[in-house]
């Protein structure tokens, strides 16, 4: 898919860092996009900015029952959903595991990974009945190693890039092309929970090193066309200093 014109993305975690900014990229390219995220007013703002080609869905990913919503609505706006990105992701509270709140926890495994689950699982009627879509899930260099008082985030990472790699297995035969980005570290509000967390070296970061969350976004409508075709089924990194030249990003 070269051409995003009249396509539909819908992107979690919408309502700002590198989910606003690909809703932004994506509606540059002539896509149709819904937002999905909890803040309403946020969402709305976007929207707002965005305008006609812009649906503002509020929905806690968590839940299966309002992603399959918000996906029949997007489907009832727009006729389709051809891109799914699963970018919703949380972090704080960071802290070691013997400090950590069970159920606290939890919730992060709900967000992080139920709810890049619940994404995948609700598009994909949509997109076999049309024999073609795109899952992107925005994963991280904590999917591969393990971080002090990240083990919520580490873990929901690691089955994140897990679940990417096994939709790829169950449906590239179906026309489903399936992805993941680890974009790095982007200047975003989770880099500034992080840092107050003093836990670890990525907490001792100084921000100018920090990507804008533009260089992700321009990356996953990349990843949309068939010049990405060669990574399908993997996961791609920002750090790759040859992929940012091909991509015009700074270095």
């Amino acid at each position: 898919m070269t051409d995003l014109n009249g396509k539909t993305v819908v992107i979690t975690g919408a309502s700002k860092g590198i989910g606003a900014a690909a809703a932004r990229a994506f509606a540059a390219e002539g896509a149709n996009v819904a937002l999905l995220a909890r803040t309403e007013s946020a969402l709305n703002d976007l929207a707002a900015e965005i305008g006609p080609k812009a649906l503002a869905i509020a929905c806690d990913v968590a839940d299966y029952t309002a992603v399959e919503g918000a996906i029949a609505q997007t489907v009832e706006a727009f006729g389709s959903v051809d891109v799914m990105i699963n970018n919703a992701g949380v972090i704080s509270p960071v802290g070691r595991i013997e400090d950590i709140d069970a159920d606290v926890w939890g919730t992060m495994i709900d967000i992080n990974l139920k709810g890049v689950f619940n994404g995948m699982k609700a598009v994909l009627p949509q997109m076999r009945a049309q024999g073609a879509g795109t899952v992107l899930t925005i994963s991280s260099g904590a999917a591969h190693g393990p971080l002090e008082g990240w083990s919520h985030y580490c873990s929901s990472k690691a089955g994140a890039a897990m679940l990417t790699r096994c939709l790829d297995k169950e449906e590239r035969e179906n026309g489903i092309r399936a992805m993941g980005l680890s974009p790095g570290t982007v200047a975003t509000d989770m880099q500034l929970e992080i840092k107050a967390s003093g836990i670890n070296p990525v907490s001792q970061l100084d921000p100018s090193v920090h990507i804008p969350a533009d260089w992700p976004a321009k990356c996953l409508v990349w990843m949309c066309s068939d010049e990405a075709d060669a990574h399908i089924g993997e996961e791609i990194s920002l750090r790759d200093e040859g992929l940012r030249a091909r991509l015009g990003l700074g270095t």
